[in-house]
């Protein structure tokens, strides 16, 4: 285990992330205009694609953060039967579900059923397929659904909020299972599918179209829903960087396009696999 690595077990994750909250949502003034001015230029931040072109437009840091492309900027890609990126960011990693075990990352892999909290949904996607996309701190941070779905279920899972970078994906085992996250499950015409939004260290929130912004607690919170989604639309939101999976299962027969792979930069609408049905 690395320095960085071994410093996240030790430092007070869900106090950091707290206060990064509370920065994140001031509103004073100077303080929402030092944090912007001094974010947009430590990652080289471009407002070219985005609807408000000037800093001094938007609220608060969490208003930035998850500040709204203009139409367009994203075009959905309409090839049938095709899966879309959910997101901005990397392919941290992407394949098939071998038994019930999700990649990680060089030789780590964790259970879909421990991801999903839920064991009968694991059961249900054994031998799937599934995208990991990693949102930087740069990135575009609104999540939006890959496929036409209802979604029928979201489930609260509280746990640890480590970075999701590469460098802890490769040395904490099983992160996306034991980070806090919220499973977004789906009815599609090719069976259940899910996207599961995974929280990470500083991530001051998750919001999604059904629930709003999630309160964190110690306790598993489920909510049923009857909410029709297409392709495209968004789904959610983080306030601050870290990771969407998107969960297929066997049924869809879903194919990875072979140029997506790990380090793979994409862009949240373009193609990035296939459905055989």
């Amino acid at each position: 285990m690395n320095l960085f690595t071994t410093l996240q077990h030790l430092i007070p994750q869900e106090k950091l992330s707290e206060l990064a909250g509370r920065l994140a949502s001031a509103r004073h003034p100077w303080a929402k205009r030092v944090i912007i001015l001094s974010f947009a230029k430590a990652y080289g931040i471009k407002l070219d694609d985005y609807q408000r072109k000037s800093l001094a437009e938007y609220d608060s840091f969490n208003d930035f953060f998850t500040r709204e492309l203009n139409d367009n900027a994203r075009p959905i890609d309409q090839t049938a039967k095709g899966i879309i990126c959910p997101a901005d960011g990397t392919i941290s990693q992407l394949g098939h579900i071998h038994d019930e075990q999700i990649m990680q990352a060089k030789s780590h892999t964790y259970s879909v059923g421990q991801l999903l909290a839920d064991y009968d949904d694991g059961n249900y996607f054994v031998n799937g397929s599934f995208a990991t996309v990693y949102l930087a701190p740069s990135n575009y941070h609104r999540v939006h659904m890959p496929f036409d779905g209802t979604l029928v279920e979201t489930r609260y899972v509280p746990g640890s909020l480590f970075s999701v970078n590469n460098t802890t994906a490769e040395n904490v085992p099983d992160l996306f299972a034991r980070n806090e996250r919220l499973v977004c499950l789906f009815d599609t015409e090719h069976g259940k599918a899910a996207v599961v939004l995974v929280g990470a260290m500083i991530v001051a929130g998750i919001e999604t179209v059904a629930t709003g912004k999630i309160e964190r607690q110690n306790t598993i919170k489920t909510e049923t829903h009857n909410m029709a989604l297409k392709k495209g639309e968004e789904l959610g939101r983080f306030y601050l960087g870290s990771t969407a999976i998107v969960v297929m299962p066997k049924a869809a027969g879903t194919d990875w396009l072979a140029n997506i792979e790990h380090g793979t930069t994409v862009q949240m609408g373009q193609l990035i696999g296939k459905m055989d049905i």
